[in-house]
């Protein structure tokens, strides 16, 4: 592999999505953030700190799961569709290349997103003099990038070899399982029923365990975690999307286009 090349489609992925004009994400959310914020000081007294806590970051973490949805689940389908992958792939680029740059330039628009959005939060946060623990927004931030980087990974195989709409969709389905699936895990320990234990195992193991890499709750609730876990759990998303960028290559490698 060569990482030049890749750079060069990485570098391509980030000025073609800022086209799109995502940035007005972050002042949509600057926005609806302090909104939301004087209007808990009007019905929430005592706790708005904390509800503004997990609202700012649950809103972060909606907004760049949009991005990574609709813009990778186009990011393959696009090049095929405008004939511009076979320029690409006839000239000395391998597929994988061609795969790491589209996702390491979304993953660089995500983490862009979320650094400007966390900033915006602290600000606020600030502004209204609520008690937090900067060192645990920041913690949690780092984590929803890695979070964001696996859903782009998700996108991208499933653009591999989908159509864009289907792509996005899916997405949105791997997320919300992703972050369902430990629950129904446990969920499913209380029913003595081994055909139902063994479904949720299943959707268990294939469905990444995104509540890993959520630490909203440490934010707001400023709960420290073990830093053994925390290695463990980025691990984890690091070989998840590992694992999905490889298939995504192969995927793509077969594809007759």
């Amino acid at each position: 592999m060569n990482p030049q090349r890749i750079a060069v489609i990485a570098s391509n992925v980030f000025r073609d999505i800022f086209r799109d004009r995502v940035l007005y994400l972050a002042a949509l959310y600057a926005i609806g953030l302090i909104l939301v914020i004087l209007f808990l000081g009007e019905v929430s007294a005592g706790t708005e700190g904390k509800i503004s806590i997990d609202v700012g970051l649950a809103s972060i973490s909606l907004l760049a799961l949009a991005v990574a949805a609709f813009e990778g689940g186009g990011l393959i389908n696009k090049e095929v569709e405008k004939r511009t992958a076979l320029i690409l792939l006839a000239k000395p680029l391998s597929r994988t290349e061609f795969v790491l740059g589209k996702h390491i330039g979304l993953s660089g628009v995500l983490t862009l997103l979320i650094a400007i959005m966390t900033a915006i939060l602290v600000s606020v946060l600030s502004w209204q003099q609520f008690a937090f623990e900067f060192n645990n927004i920041l913690l949690s931030s780092s984590f929803l990038i890695l979070e964001m980087a696996l859903i782009a990974a998700v996108s991208i195989l499933f653009g591999a070899f989908t159509s864009s709409l289907m792509g996005t969709v899916l997405t949105f389905a791997v997320y919300f399982m992703g972050h369902f699936s430990q629950n129904l895990l446990k969920l499913s320990e209380s029913i003595k029923s081994e055909s139902v234990q063994q479904i949720a195992k299943v959707i268990y193991l294939i469905f990444p365990d995104l509540s890993r890499l959520d630490l909203k709750n440490q934010a707001v609730h400023i709960i420290t975690i073990p830093p053994s876990q925390m290695a463990m759990n980025a691990v984890y998303g690091i070989v998840y999307i590992t694992l999905l960028l490889a298939i995504s290559t192969i995927i793509f490698a077969n594809r007759e286009f």
